[in-house]
């Protein structure tokens, strides 16, 4: 089995170890636990790099995503939720290609809704 698959195995196995129990509280029934952003980060780029792979997508976005430590840190003023992250990874392993092609593109990527929970502020 490869390290990919094992890495995103391994993510959904943690993503149910998080399944709520009686007595949670907060949205959809989980507690407001905050987002871990080195593993949110890793599971990300794993499946980003996956979906390169699958889909034949090249670019310095994919590079990036199957070779480059990701990300520690979420923007200053962004705290997203364990929930948040869980739906991102869910709704990225259901893209498409042709969708996968627009969110990776090196010269505009599209942020999908499901993954934009710390949208840059905008000026006034």
């Amino acid at each position: 089995m490869s390290r990919p698959l094992r890495s995103v195995r391994a993510l959904g196995l943690a993503l149910l170890c998080l399944a709520p129990v009686p007595g949670d509280i907060g949205a959809c029934a989980q507690p407001a636990d905050r987002l871990d952003a080195p593993t949110y980060f890793r599971a990300k780029a794993t499946v980003d790099c996956r979906a390169c792979r699958r889909c034949g997508i090249d670019g310095e976005r994919c590079r990036a995503a199957c070779a480059e430590p990701p990300e520690t840190e979420f923007p200053d003023g962004c705290e997203p939720v364990v929930h948040d992250g869980e739906v991102c990874l869910r709704a990225l392993l259901a893209t498409d290609c042709e969708d996968y092609a627009e969110i990776l593109s090196d010269r505009q990527p599209r942020v999908p809704l499901e993954c934009d929970f710390c949208p840059a502020r905008r000026a006034p």
